[in-house]
């Protein structure tokens, strides 16, 4: 009862609070009539507290995401589904799911009454202009009277998770040669120079499964031969992500950061679906990406990703001088001095295909003088290396300068000076 109480809505105390008034007259007045007006006003929202506080409903609640990883801009469905497991029908319910901010206003419906066994779906919809991931519940809800007097709130305690990725543009072919590994009996090597097993027999060894003998090999050496085990060649390849906050210039989804952080996601994904191995590398060193969904561990990786305050790039070229066997680099960078691209250039050498997404923060908003010119040379120290320059300016989407990584180590001059 006393929950009922706490429960009593604005109209239910001032509905409480009128018929003790009038009560309190009526017995100095020696009003009959008032005191029976008194007692009918003050018993209803006693009456609706006590009801609603000995509601016993038992319902069950599931939420489904479809899809449960969205990209920014793009929208996602939230399905609820609320079924009434008692044998008594439910009174008026007042609904409402709680969502961040960034996603919108909470949603809230009404269900006038669910029968017994009695299943409703509501459906909304959410959409969200910054990357993340986002916690979707719990779910409320308020049982309430016919009159509105008394509002009880309930809440379930299950929650989902919505992922909302960056901006995935699709990319044109473009040939990146890279060296190709595998986890067989043989070392690294070309791709060029071998086919996609290796079968070619050797002497047998203890241990050696009979069912692997290559017999016109033993006939013809005289000494028992087993063929090699097969192995499947794999591309592998580092994508290096600048994410120094001092390194970006502007604020919001147009900044070049997310920016950055875009044509990472879509030169991964690129990279991925073309079956290249690829592990993502930051100024912070390398983050771990799964195996077995090498796309959606990436975006779910960006999803979450934010500035550092790293000064330098030491960290993430390092990660990348000790990952061995990656046979393309793509660096997705944004302010560089020429000591940093002369150690970046160091990474690139024979059998490496390396490719550098170039910001030109010139283009953005608070750049200055000294920004146009520290990139025209860093564009210049790594086009010297062997690196194939692609250069993003500010508003233009990654597909559109994506056939620039096919040009192998040099860059074009525009008309004004500037690096294209």
């Amino acid at each position: 009862m006393s929950a009922g109480l706490r429960a009593l809505t604005s109209r239910g105390r001032s509905f409480l609070a009128s018929g003790i008034a009038a009560l309190v007259m009526a017995v100095l007045l020696g009003e009959n009539d008032l005191f029976r007006i008194g007692v009918l006003v003050t018993a209803l929202p006693l009456l609706a507290a006590m009801v609603v506080a000995r509601t016993r409903y038992r319902l069950s609640c599931a939420r489904r995401l479809d899809p449960p990883r969205a990209e920014v801009g793009g929208e996602a469905t939230v399905t609820l589904r609320l079924e009434n497991v008692t044998r008594l029908p439910t009174g008026l319910l007042l609904i409402e799911d709680t969502v961040p901010y960034a996603l919108g206003v909470r949603p809230r419906f009404v269900l006038d009454r669910v029968e017994p066994k009695g299943v409703r779906e509501i459906d909304y919809r959410v959409r969200s202009d910054l990357r993340g991931k986002f916690a979707i519940g719990p779910l409320s809800i308020r049982i309430a009277d016919p009159f509105g007097l008394v509002e009880l709130t309930r809440s379930f305690t299950i929650s989902d998770t919505l992922v909302v990725t960056p901006q995935v543009t699709a990319l044109p072919h473009v040939r990146l040669s890279g060296e190709w590994s595998g986890g067989g009996e043989s070392r690294t090597r070309s791709v060029a120079a071998a086919g996609d097993d290796d079968v070619a027999p050797r002497e047998y060894r203890q241990g050696d499964d009979l069912r692997r003998v290559h017999w016109r090999s033993t006939a013809r050496r005289g000494e028992l031969m087993v063929r090699r085990e097969e192995q499947q060649w794999q591309s592998r390849g580092a994508l290096l992500l600048d994410t120094r906050r001092h390194a970006h210039r502007g604020e919001g989804p147009r900044s070049s950061f997310e920016t950055a952080v875009s044509a990472a996601a879509s030169i991964g994904v690129h990279l991925a679906r073309e079956g290249l191995g690829l592990r993502l590398v930051t100024d912070q060193g390398t983050e771990h990406l799964a195996d077995n969904s090498v796309s959606h561990s990436l975006l779910d990786t960006l999803a979450i990703v934010r500035h550092s305050p790293a000064r330098s790039l030491e960290m993430g070229v390092s990660a990348l001088r000790q990952g061995g066997g990656d046979g393309l680099i793509v660096a997705v960078v944004g302010a560089l001095d020429p000591e940093e691209a002369r150690e970046l250039a160091k990474l690139r050498h024979s059998g490496i295909t390396a490719v550098a997404v170039l910001l030109d923060l010139s283009t953005w908003e608070g750049s200055d003088r000294s920004t146009a010119e520290d990139f025209e040379a860093a564009q210049t120290i790594l086009a010297g290396s062997g690196w194939r320059i692609v250069r993003l300016p500010a508003g233009v989407p990654i597909s559109s300068v994506w056939r620039e990584a096919a040009n192998r180590g040099r860059y074009v001059l525009d008309p004004a000076g500037g690096a294209a």
